[in-house]
């Protein structure tokens, strides 16, 4: 069983602990930079952690990708991989925490204004108080209910809103941090209620423009939107329309349906528009990556004893 990692973040920790459960798990290993670092000799490898992807698409023997990313709609497409049978697994659960306090300082910049004092700052221009809002007595949504949802509404609890709550497919979550957790069917009924809007979704086709013009319209005067999914939930134009109106108070996107963002977006000249270049949720947080390191090594030993691998994605549901 040959097995190449590619990750150029990982410290020397991490490669140990991986190879301990290569050897247990009675596979060979290979470390690699990049996709362009793999030898001919290991093209047919069996097992990819990493973003192996020009592989996946001509490797007919690799029976398992283990994606790093907690999305894996890339993935999905019909006719990616050369085996079509090919496992998939993800790695949600380890950005819970990194794109949780994501949220929280992008939320408290533009509730408190700190963008706007931040750029004046930076022409040289000291700026008289302007009005704030508070996350203390807010109704908040929380657009999916995984890990990062329920991370965010944890540490969202601190600050006091008025309520938290959790919208999910099934309705269900037991996390204690929701006051309430509602079907997306009710989503319609929720919004007029929500001061902020935090979303954090896959990209399915049910989730797709999930947040559209007749949405965005229902949100109240002044709310705020945060999105750390998929781009692809929104309807972009829409969005800028009610932000360039003044009706939104602001909304901070670390997601788009196109990414990088092109230059003649018109989402660069939106107002009250936080933009950050997807880095909510990655491997740069040591955090982050050892919990990662965790599952991979937890899972490849389920695959070498037979077990069912954790994350394994459906890949007609896409996720």
């Amino acid at each position: 069983m040959k097995i190449v990692v590619i990750n150029r973040l990982l410290k020397d920790t991490h490669k140990e602990q991986i190879r301990k459960a290569a050897a247990k798990a009675g596979g060979s290993l290979l470390f690699a930079e990049s996709e362009d670092d793999i030898p001919s000799d290991w093209q047919d490898c069996d097992i990819i952690y990493g973003f192996g992807v020009k592989n996946a698409k001509t490797n007919k023997n690799l029976k398992w990708f283990a994606a790093p990313s907690a999305g894996v709609d890339f993935l999905l497409k019909p006719g990616f991989f050369a085996n079509e049978d090919c496992l998939v697994t993800n790695s949600s659960g380890a950005y819970g925490v990194t794109i949780a306090e994501h949220i929280i300082a992008v939320t408290l910049m533009m509730m408190r204004k700190l963008d706007y004092s931040y750029s004046e700052s930076l022409k040289g221009n000291w700026t008289s108080p302007r009005p704030q809002k508070s996350l203390k007595d807010c109704r908040i949504l929380v657009l999916g209910t995984g890990d990062i949802g329920c991370c965010f509404a944890r540490r969202a609890k601190a600050f006091e809103p008025e309520s938290i709550t959790g919208v999910s497919r099934s309705g269900n979550c037991s996390d204690p941090a929701f006051d309430s957790v509602k079907k997306v069917s009710e989503l319609d009924s929720l919004l007029p209620s929500a001061d902020l809007l935090v979303m954090s979704l896959p990209d399915t086709p049910e989730t797709r423009d999930i947040l559209n013009r007749d949405r965005i319209a229902l949100l109240p005067e002044g709310a705020y939107v945060v999105n750390v999914g998929r781009g692809s939930a929104i309807d972009e134009d829409a969005l800028c329309g009610s932000l360039n109106s003044g009706k939104l108070g602001g909304a901070a996107l670390d997601v788009f349906k196109t990414e990088p963002l092109p230059s003649d977006s018109k989402l660069w000249n939106t107002k009250n528009l936080l933009i950050t270049p997807h880095v909510a949720g990655n491997l740069t947080l040591e955090h982050t990556l050892s919990v990662n390191v965790d599952m991979f090594c937890k899972n490849l030993i389920n695959y070498a004893e037979g077990l069912p691998l954790d994350n394994l994605i459906d890949k007609t549901k896409g996720y």
